[in-house]
C-alpha cells in the first residue's frame, strides 16, 4: 500500500529569520532615534556652554561691584568701562552710576557683554556714601 504524502512536504520550510524589509525598517527606526539623541546631546552642550558664560559674567560683575564698594570712594554719576577676563574669555563691563532721591546713595547697574558686544548679564545694586 502506498503511503500518503504528508501535508507541506513538497514546500520549502519557512526560514526562521528577518526579511530585508524588516531589517531596513529596523535600521530606519534606529537612525531616527540616534539622530534625536545626537540633537539632544548637542543642545545639552550648548546649554552647558551658556551656563559657563553667564557664570563667568556674573563673577566679573560681582567682582567689579565689590571692588567699588570696598574702595570707600563715592563714585560720581556717569558710566565706567572695564574689561574682565574669566575662564579664558574676555568680557566688557559697563557700570552705569546714577543718582538716587537720597544723595547719600548711588544706583549702580553693571552690564556685561561678550567680546562681540552681545549682552550677557545685567546686575544692579545700591552703594552708600558711608
Amino acid at each position: 500500500m502506498a503511503r500518503a504524502a504528508e501535508p507541506g512536504a513538497g514546500r520549502r520550510a519557512h526560514a526562521a529569520g528577518l526579511t530585508l524589509i524588516e531589517v531596513l525598517v529596523a535600521l530606519a527606526i534606529l537612525a531616527v532615534a540616534l539622530a534625536a539623541a545626537v540633537r539632544a546631546s548637542a543642545a545639552l552642550l550648548d546649554n552647558a556652554d551658556r551656563l559657563a558664560e553667564v557664570q563667568a559674567a556674573q563673577w566679573c560683575a560681582d567682582n567689579r561691584l565689590a571692588e567699588l564698594r570696598l574702595s570707600q570712594q563715592f563714585p560720581g554719576t556717569g558710566e565706567l568701562a572695564y574689561e574682565c577676563r574669566q575662564l579664558g574669555r574676555v568680557y566688557r563691563l559697563a557700570v552705569q552710576v546714577a543718582a538716587t532721591p537720597n544723595p547719600n546713595f548711588r544706583r549702580l547697574e553693571a552690564q556685561v557683554r561678550d567680546a562681540e558686544g552681545r549682552p550677557i548679564l545685567s546686575l544692579s545694586t545700591v552703594l552708600g556714601r558711608y
